[in-house]
């Protein structure tokens, strides 16, 4: 993990003035989140990336989708690091029989009142995670999107703000799809992040079988709602220089357009590119990133770190990618190659 955080010498930056704050809370920021992850540490090994990620995530305010296959540890990770912060958490198992008022809430009769009450549901809280979530059927689906997008729930005409932050981390299972129900594009596209959680090495995978012989070490709470809220508001503080908003937008465009950017060779690949939010999200997570590697500035390679968690999910393959196997990762590493990051180099004002 040290080596994620070192500032590579070819991306080395002067941060300009107006950033300063940015650039002098960033060590206090990075110092928190190593112990808030040490503490994450005692109890996950491995998976370094897919930490980091949801850690970016959470300073940024996104919501985040983790795939992969049973026994990865994706719903160890959501529940230890809410145990790790001090806000509230709570778990939906997703199954096709669920309704939406089993996560929204909904309005129950009091007989001895003669009046409806509102019994607000899970979706109240600021860690949700919703496990298996391609398993519900649509109107679930539909009531979520809801909550992500607007952060609120509406209930017999009223409407009910969830708690703030309030972060969603889904997971689901890849290679089971009986049962299932793919998630529509406009409810990925709420998906800040689309993480492919991947098997241990050898090596952690023994750590893993040692630490199972010994007792679960109890995680303790090691940073309050409110330190996540001041940090979130330091991340959009961190300086994003107008090349490297260039170099996104470019990267965007490179999956709608392949051949205005010499990628004629992947077109028949893409039905539909990545959507404005996909620019957006790119961005800000490369804020957070930039924090979290100790840096109030973001460089070319914050940006490029994060395209295929960012923008794969927001790429509609064409029926040609599908027959031939292609994934949207291998699209995303052909752009990634026929467009550098800029090298931006940035003085302190006198």
């Amino acid at each position: 993990m040290d080596d994620a955080y070192r500032l590579p010498a070819d991306d080395r930056l002067v941060a300009a003035q107006d950033n300063a704050l940015a650039t002098e809370l960033a060590g206090s920021t990075r110092d928190a989140f190593e112990v808030l992850l040490f503490e994450v540490k005692r109890v996950i090994v491995g998976q370094d990336a897919m930490v980091e990620r949801v850690l970016v995530a959470l300073l940024t305010g996104g919501h985040v989708l983790l795939e992969g296959v049973p026994g990865l540890a994706k719903t160890l990770t959501v529940s230890t690091l809410a145990r790790a912060l001090s806000g509230s958490f709570a778990r939906v198992q997703f199954t096709p029989d669920l309704v939406p008022s089993d996560i929204v809430g909904t309005r129950v009769y009091r007989p001895q009142d003669g009046e409806f009450d509102v019994e607000l549901g899970p979706v109240f809280t600021n860690l949700l995670l919703a496990d298996e979530i391609n398993r519900a059927p649509a109107k679930v689906q539909s009531a979520l999107l809801e909550v992500m997008q607007e952060r609120q729930v509406t209930i017999a005409g009223r409407t009910h703000r969830v708690p703030d932050p309030f972060l969603v981390l889904a997971t689901q299972n890849p290679i089971e799809n009986e049962g299932t129900y793919p998630l529509p594009e406009a409810q990925l596209d709420r998906f800040l992040l689309k993480i492919v959680v991947g098997h241990l090495d050898p090596t952690e995978e023994t750590a893993v079988l040692n630490r199972s012989l010994a007792p679960t070490p109890v995680v303790r709470p090691m940073l309050s709602l409110d330190d996540l809220v001041a940090f979130q508001r330091v991340t959009r503080e961190v300086y994003v220089d107008p090349r490297i908003c260039a170099y996104v937008v470019g990267l965007v465009n490179a999956t709608r357009a392949p051949a205005e950017h010499g990628l004629g060779g992947i077109a028949p690949y893409i039905a539909h590119g990545a959507s404005p939010r996909g620019a957006i999200g790119l961005v800000h997570a490369a804020r957070a990133l930039a924090l979290l590697r100790g840096r109030g500035y973001v460089v070319g390679r914050d940006i490029t770190h994060l395209v295929h968690d960012v923008l794969r999910h927001r790429i509609v393959l064409s029926y040609d990618a599908l027959a031939d196997g292609v994934t949207a990762d291998e699209l995303l590493a052909a752009v990634l190659e026929a467009l550098a990051p800029p090298q931006v180099e940035l003085t302190a004002a006198a």
